[in-house]
């Protein structure tokens, strides 16, 4: 293999290539931290970089391997994580001043799952602050830029473990989705991400913004790689009381898989007005693909308060940001401001720790869980939410799967939204309904728009049935044609 088509290869297949002896796990690191070390000053993907340590847990997955010992897909294999996890011994900042110089005291569950199996952590990737924003222009320390046009956004909030992967500076990553935060960039990078069902990733060790939203993912080129990376962080975990207590099916037993006779669902009062005319056509073109060549019914369902979704998602995950980031009061952990009384250590600490799109949401959840306005929003928006999940569990009686846009455009230009919060709010209409619902969603490469950027598609499914999502959507990811996007690095 040549040395300069590694990054281009799936996790799965390295994995075979270096089991037959076609290629080493240090030679795959080697490749990957120079792919880093050379670019990833256009990009900026990663806050914090391990190559040491990348570099051992490859030369210790290699020996194993030549004594004949059993060794995992993921073990030695650089895989990055969203600086929202703890992970015991480094830095986890969650994208903010506030913590800027946090060392994590512990593995969040899902690191210590990842561990069992001897992965290589080759750094922690940049984020909007606490997952907050969809552009990743909100982190306290850089911005990230799209690998496929550095003039443009990532996405976000997971917006550089989604470049990461498109850049080849890693073989996967996880993300974290409370809006659409793994789905949106890996719309806009042209990756594949999941988010999976709620409840069936642990969320214990993950910096909380919205708790009743917040889920974690994974994100990977290739739908078969975002599948079997959640495989191995899914599970039950006594410390997360929202955490399903189920056995994780085998999702690997729906790849390669017919499709024929399904029935996907289209959400006929979604208003795509929003859409620019290349995401329109595309939506259309994989209908299309779809019914022609794999044989589905494309059904019509009606959700009809899904209207009120984004406006119900903000009141929500703002009133939850509000509560969970009370605990940042520079007293117990954190960044801690010069004061002279306990009063003024509180109100500095915060207003110099926060940044503006955190301080911002803390003040409106503030406001929608005030005693004159709890009534009038909060309650309601969980009414609406009650009402929504209803409303989808009708539709997947119908339907095994529903098929939308992932974002109205592609990757919108760095500046180019961030005076205008609520243009950026209103990126996540599609997504948020799988929050509110804890359905779970995957978005997937689908074709590439103007100025070489890609376009996805999202899959929803019913609630426990992420196995359909892979299924379909490993199908439209063998059957797909047409040109696709080319890195900008």
């Amino acid at each position: 293999m040549s040395g300069l088509d590694i990054h281009n290869q799936p996790l799965h297949k390295l994995h075979k290539q270096r089991l037959a002896g076609e290629i080493s796990t240090v030679e795959i690191t080697e490749h990957i931290l120079d792919r880093i070390k050379k670019l990833d000053n256009q990009v900026k993907s990663f806050i914090v970089t391990y190559p040491e340590e990348a570099h051992q847990a490859a030369q210790k997955a290699d020996d194993k391997i030549k004594k004949g010992e059993p060794v995992d897909l993921i073990e030695g294999m650089p895989l990055a994580i969203k600086d929202i996890f703890n992970v015991e011994g480094t830095i986890t900042t969650c994208g903010s001043k506030i913590l800027e110089n946090y060392r994590s005291p512990y593995d969040a569950t899902v690191v210590k799952n990842l561990k069992r199996h001897n992965f290589s952590l080759v750094g922690k990737t940049n984020l909007d602050e606490f997952a907050m924003g969809s552009n990743n222009e909100n982190s306290a320390f850089f911005k990230s830029y799209n690998p496929y046009n550095l003039d443009c956004v990532p996405g976000g909030s997971s917006g550089g473990s989604a470049a990461a992967v498109a850049a080849g500076f890693c073989l996967g990553a996880l993300g974290t989705d409370t809006g659409g935060s793994i789905r949106q960039p890996a719309s806009f990078c042209g990756v594949v991400g999941i988010k999976p069902t709620y409840g069936l990733v642990s969320r214990y060790g993950i910096a909380a913004y919205g708790s009743s939203l917040d889920q974690a993912g994974t994100l990977a080129s290739n739908v078969k790689d975002a599948t079997l990376l959640l495989q191995r962080i899914a599970g039950y975990d006594e410390h997360d009381p929202t955490s399903i207590k189920l056995p994780v099916a085998d999702l690997s037993t729906n790849f390669d898989q017919d499709i024929t006779g399904l029935k996907i669902g289209v959400i006929d009062n979604l208003d795509l007005s929003s859409c620019s005319k290349e995401v329109r056509e595309n939506f259309q073109q994989t209908l299309k693909l779809l019914s022609d060549k794999g044989k589905v019914e494309i059904k019509k369902i009606n959700i009809p308060i899904i209207e009120h979704a984004t406006a119900t998602y903000y009141i929500i995950a703002m009133a939850e940001a509000s509560s969970n980031l009370g605990r940042y009061d520079g007293i117990r952990y954190g960044f801690r401001a010069e004061s002279e009384n306990l009063t003024e250590l509180y109100k500095k600490s915060r207003e110099l720790g926060f940044g503006d799109e955190a301080k911002f949401r803390i003040l409106l959840g503030t406001f929608v869980l005030s005693a004159g306005y709890y009534d009038a929003y909060y309650k309601k928006a969980q009414k609406v939410q009650i009402l929504l999940r209803k409303q989808f569990k009708q539709a997947f009686n119908q339907v095994d799967a529903v098929i939308t846009p992932v974002a109205p455009t592609t990757a919108f230009k760095v500046g180019e939204n961030i005076t205008d919060p609520l243009k950026i709010y209103l990126t996540d209409a599609f997504t948020v309904p799988a929050n509110l619902t804890g359905i779970p969603g995957m978005s997937l490469p689908a074709g590439v728009g103007n100025n070489n950027l890609p376009i996805g598609i999202q899959l929803l499914a019913d609630h426990g049935k992420d196995g359909t999502l892979v299924k379909v959507g490993d199908w439209l990811e063998r059957n797909i044609e047409g040109p696709t996007a080319n890195l900008a690095i």
